[in-house]
């Protein structure tokens, strides 16, 4: 399992625009067998960094999704729109992969209907948090 971490410096005057990005890309992370964790926009401290997370089963499905997504008709639209818009100034991607300390933890369980679910949402929420705090002075 991999978790693809991206932190966006964006331009703060078109954060509706950024939103709207997030919630064209959602849906077509999960349409490649990915789940997306959401997208977290700036609400106190910087308020030109935004983060989005989001996990595949493992790093050769995400690899899939990066070379099909392009030629996909629901990706066009968000693609050119965000050249266009120009709301994202950069960007950076890291993946990570979870560590837990239990042998039996639900994520390890291939079969588990919470493999993708709530173990992995908990680990998003603690690195989100984590991202966050590093952010304020």
């Amino acid at each position: 399992m991999v978790t693809c971490y991206l932190r966006y410096i964006i331009d703060p005057f078109k954060l509706k625009e950024f939103e709207s990005y997030g919630k064209s890309w959602i849906p077509l992370v999960e349409k490649f067998g990915g789940k997306h964790h959401g997208y977290f926009l700036p609400s106190e401290g910087a308020n030109n960094v935004a983060l989005a997370m989001f996990t595949f089963p493992n790093l050769a499905l995400h690899k899939e999704y990066r070379t099909k997504s392009p030629q996909d008709p629901e990706y066009l639209p968000a693609f050119k729109h965000t050249e266009e818009a120009r709301y994202i100034i950069n960007y950076e991607r890291s993946f990570f992969r979870p560590v837990f300390e239990q042998k039996n933890h639900p994520i390890s369980q291939a079969g588990s209907p919470h493999a993708l679910h709530d173990p992995i949402h908990c680990l998003a929420m603690r690195n989100i948090r984590f991202a966050l705090l590093t952010l304020i002075p």
